[in-house]
């Protein structure tokens, strides 16, 4: 089962390694930090970054949530364990389980190598677009081909689109990068 911890903003991945050193060896199956890929303008250039997908949240995959729960609490970095079970903390639903495999077009995470997971990874790919004439915007590939109906806008200029998704219990605006592969002829950036 898959749950979620909220620790400070920016120590998402030292909290990882802290959780890979502290918790018993079988306990903790997973635990990761979902990324987007994003489009900057710096100095006149696009450059391809990545941003944490949820800043403060890191993911964990465990058949053992007591045991989990009492080794998370000695670990110094945590601040909140999501869920509402005074003993434990209660799982993701499956359907934020596939939300989000969805969105990082991914069969499974169990088994992702530690070494991925330091790096950042799974992570949520730009999508790549389309600008046909009068602006439409048709989506080639990426995880927004698979929400055509959420996007509520696309900021050309800035290469996001927002996304409205229902992830644990709440309405959420997701901001995804895409990027252009080609243009009609009446775009002007």
């Amino acid at each position: 089962m898959w749950y979620v911890m909220q620790v400070m903003s920016g120590k998402e991945l030292q909290t990882i390694l802290m959780m890979e050193r502290g918790i018993s060896c079988g306990i903790l199956e997973n635990c990761f930090v979902p990324v987007r890929r994003m489009k900057k303008k710096y100095q006149g250039r696009w450059q391809e970054i990545t941003e944490k997908l949820f800043p403060g949240y890191v993911f964990l995959i465990s058949s053992e949530p007591q045991s989990l729960y009492r080794e998370l609490k000695q670990i110094p970095a945590l601040t909140k364990l999501l869920g509402n079970c005074e003993q434990y903390f209660t799982p993701l639903s499956k359907k934020d389980e596939r939300f989000l495999m969805k969105l990082q077009n991914m069969q499974t995470i169990s088994h992702m190598p530690s070494k991925e997971r330091k790096a950042g990874l799974p992570e949520v790919e730009l999508s790549r677009v389309i600008v046909e004439e009068n602006r439409k915007i048709r989506i080639v590939s990426g995880p927004l081909r698979n929400l055509e109906g959420q996007i509520k806008k696309i900021n050309l200029h800035k290469r996001i689109a927002v996304v409205e998704a229902e992830f644990m219990g709440n309405k959420s605006l997701l901001h995804l990068g895409i990027e252009i592969v080609g243009k009609g002829e009446d775009f002007y950036e």
